[in-house]
Formats: C-alpha cells, structure tokens, sequence
C-alpha cells in the first residue's frame, strides 16, 4: 500500500458525496426514532440522493484516503447509475411498503447505506477499499431482502444471501491476502509496475486473480455463481428485487473493469478465455433456464443472469470500446429493468402479488396503458429495435467482435434469440389471452413518475443514442 498521509478537510473533498449520503442515512435513522408520520422518509431520501448526484456533478475530484479511494469520470458514471436506480427504487417503494407492511425507517436508512459502499466499490483503487465498500453495500442488501419478516421467503432469501455472500467475501479477502504475498501491494492502480516479468504466466499469480474475480461475478450473478439469484430476488420484496438487480450489478461491473483493465490489462491473454466461458455459460444459463419459468420475478431473475453475460463482452474485449459498451448497458439495463418491476409492482395489491404469468392474461384489455409499457420493456430487454436495448447490445457485440471474439458474439446472438421466447410469453399472456379477473391498477403519482423515466431513458436511448454513449466515452478518459 502506499504510505500514509494525514487525513485533513480538503483532502476528504473527491469523498465529499459518500460522506454526504451517510448523513442522509444516519439523518434517516434519526428521523424514524422521532416523527410519527413515515410519509416524509421517501421525500427526505430521494432529496439526499438528488443532492448527492448534484455533489458530485460538482466535485473536482481526484485521490483521497491516501491514494486508496479516487474520484475520476469513471467512478462518476457508475455512481450515477447506482444513484439512479436508487432513485428510481425511492420513488416506487411507498406504495409497496404500505401493501407489504414493512417499516420505511429502517427500509431507506438500508438503501441509502448500500449505495455508500456501491460508491465506494466504484471508486476503489485499492483492493482494501474495495473489500470495505462490498461488505458495506452487502450487509445492508441482505438485510433488506429479509425486511418482510414474517414471510418465510423473505426469510429464505436473506439467510441464503447472507449465507453465500458470507462465502464469497472469504474467497477476496484469501485472493487479496495471495496478491498480496505476490506484489507486496494491494493498490490496483500499483499491480501492473509490481508485478515482476517472472509472475507471467504464475500459477498462483492466476489462482489469486480468480479468487478476486469469484466474488465479483457472484455479485453480478454470472454462472456459476448465479445459483443465490432465483430464490433471492423471488423472496425479496419487489422494490428491493428491482434495486439488486440495477445498482449492486453496475458497482461489481465497475470493479471488474478496473481490476482487469487497469490492473491486469498485460494479461488478457490469461483471463479474456476465462471471462468469455463465463459470459457464455452466464448467457446459456440465464435464458434457457428462463423459459420454465410461470414467476414474473424468477423470471427477471434469470433474464438478469443474463444480462450479466451481455455485459461481460464489453470487459471481455479488453478495450476502450469494450468498457465503455459495457458501462452504457448498465445505464439501459436500469432503465428497463427497473421499469419492467414497476409494473409488476403496480399489478400488485394488498394480499394479492400477482407474481405468476397467470396473472398478466387479458392485460391489455383492463390494464392497456400498462400492457403498453410492459410490451415497450420486453422488446427492449430481447434486444429489439429502436428501443435502447438493442444500442446496448449492438455496441457490446462490436466492441467484442474488434477484438477477436466473433463466437462469443455468435452465441450470444443466439442466446438472444432464445430470450425472444419468454419474453414475448409476456406479451402474448397479455395481448392474446383472456383476462382471468379484471382489476384496475392504482397508478399513485410516484409510479408514474418511475414509468415515465424508464419510457423516456428506453425510447430516448434507442432513438438518440449518441449523448449516452459520449458520456461512457468521456469518463474513459485517462482510464
């Protein structure tokens, strides 16, 4: 590690929005203890998160913590994706809260922690930071997957959660102890002047680079580490299924693509075959496992597996262009995923989740705002255009094809086509069937706010492409 240097007010400035948001967060516990009334924590939240983003579109930026933690235009992007689905998640969990019963004090005091250490991860520049910013964005999530404390599945979800993610962070800390021993370093920024020319092709200079990487893909749920992803998101409650499906997903990618492209970018050679196994695998998992499902939200849950796989071509072509791919998919991908559970949300009604495929017949006939909505975020999420899910695989598969992996694009193109068979199963059940029961969704100003910004970043991405894509590009610079 790099030596030590005093901690003062200026040098904590790049760090200022982390330590803005735990205020929050801590001003949010307080809050809960004092005010009878809970419906001011979504507005206090979702304030805290607005003047954390503004924070940090003001902050000048660079190192703090002695080199260990730095504010750059990388870390930026992937913050404001996290931000934006944890606002996205603020905006729609009133109405779920008060169907489900769950406490508002300790549900968005949670949230706002887990986005400190996402931030965290994402500005890490030391395996030290990045370890300390995974377990704080990890302890808060498995709490929350667990809130609904008297369902059982909630329960499940968070004990097997806690259980497997217990598991991984052991696997990093051995990884960065090993790394360690190797470089006598864990800066990440440092790896690549610390490792001698006698460590090319080190058997444990390999094994520490994979243990590293196990915890990583566990949590962006890439197989074979996807097996905690069904019956967590399932057991979850939905806001917080939708928010682990955004935010903690961009700040593992984040990490990914530091740790191999800053740190270990001499040895594509040795993890590029290993990263395009798992994204393929990921990609076969994800979709071909997704057709058997009747669960709207296990459903998700594979799709999210496979998603993960789409975004691991653009790490895996080790390029500029092939991070930068990656990072405007996970902006996409928060649009539509999180829109895709809004819905799921607002079919929703007390003592009634309408979570199974049953439950969308005949939606267009009593729901046909919302069957409109749902339709637009499958055909983005299958990949067809003009929506933004098509930019961001079609920017992921040539960045991937520059760079020598024409059949990993291939299977993925296939794999895509698979997905177009659960994923238009939606929209059959709702344009072609016969409605079982006819209900009238409550559409409460939050959720059509929610709707609204996850129509307008699709359509708007997919038909204007070209800002979000300069921004991913942008914050590359002097990457």
């Amino acid at each position: 590690m790099n030596g030590i240097s005093p901690v003062t007010l200026s040098s904590l400035i790049p760090a200022a929005p982390e330590i803005f948001l735990v205020l929050v967060g801590v001003m949010l516990i307080i809050v809960d203890l004092f005010v009878r009334g809970k419906q001011v924590m979504p507005w206090l939240a979702g304030l805290g998160i607005v003047m954390t983003m503004i924070l940090l579109l003001n902050n000048p930026g660079g190192p703090a913590f002695s080199e260990m933690f730095t504010a750059d235009s990388y870390s930026l992007f992937f913050k404001l994706v996290c931000l934006t689905g944890a606002l996205l998640t603020v905006v729609l969990s009133p109405r779920y809260l008060e169907l489900e019963d769950i406490q508002p004090g300790e549900y968005y005091a949670l949230l706002i922690f887990s986005i400190v250490g996402m931030m965290c991860m994402a500005s890490a520049t030391d395996l030290i930071t990045l370890y300390t910013g995974l377990e704080l964005m990890a302890l808060s999530v498995y709490c929350l997957a667990g809130l609904m404390k008297a369902d059982i599945r909630s329960n499940e979800a968070a004990i097997k959660y806690y259980l497997m993610g217990a598991f991984s962070s052991a696997i990093l800390l051995y990884g960065i102890s090993l790394l360690y021993g190797l470089t006598g370093t864990t800066s990440i920024v440092s790896l690549t002047h610390h490792l001698p020319v006698q460590l090319a092709g080190n058997h444990a200079l390999m094994l520490a680079i994979g243990l590293i990487l196990i915890p990583l893909f566990f949590k962006v749920a890439a197989a074979p580490f996807h097996m905690w992803t069904p019956d967590v998101y399932e057991g979850a409650p939905t806001s917080i299924t939708a928010f682990m499906s955004v935010a903690p997903k961009a700040a593992a990618f984040a990490v990914l693509g530091r740790i191999l492209l800053m740190g270990f970018p001499g040895f594509h050679a040795d993890w590029g075959p290993l990263i395009a196994a798992i994204a393929l695998l990921t990609m076969a998992v994800g979709n071909i496992v997704a057709i058997a499902q009747q669960s709207i939200k296990r459903m998700l849950a594979y799709s999210s597996i496979a998603h993960a796989g789409y975004g691991l071509l653009g790490i895996l072509a080790g390029t500029s262009e092939g991070l930068s791919a990656t990072m405007n998919y996970m902006l996409v991908y928060a649009f539509m995923n999180m829109g895709a559970f809004a819905v799921v949300i607002l079919l929703a009604a007390k003592g009634q989740r309408r979570e199974n495929l049953e439950d969308y017949k005949g939606l267009a006939k009593t729901n046909p705002l919302l069957a409109a909505t749902m339709l637009l975020f499958m055909f983005s999420l299958i990949g067809i255009p003009p929506t933004a899910g098509f930019i961001g695989k079609f920017y992921l598969m040539i960045a991937a094809i520059h760079a020598g992996y024409t059949w990993v694009v291939v299977g993925a193109v296939i794999f895509s086509a698979i997905s177009a068979f659960f994923y238009l199963r939606v929209v059959h059940y709702m344009y072609m069937l016969e409605p079982a029961t006819k209900f009238r969704a409550v559409l409460t100003p939050g959720m059509a706010a929610v709707l609204i910004m996850a129509v307008g970043g699709v359509v708007g991405i997919g038909i204007l492409p070209e800002s979000a894509l300069e921004f991913a590009g942008r914050s590359l610079i002097g990457f």
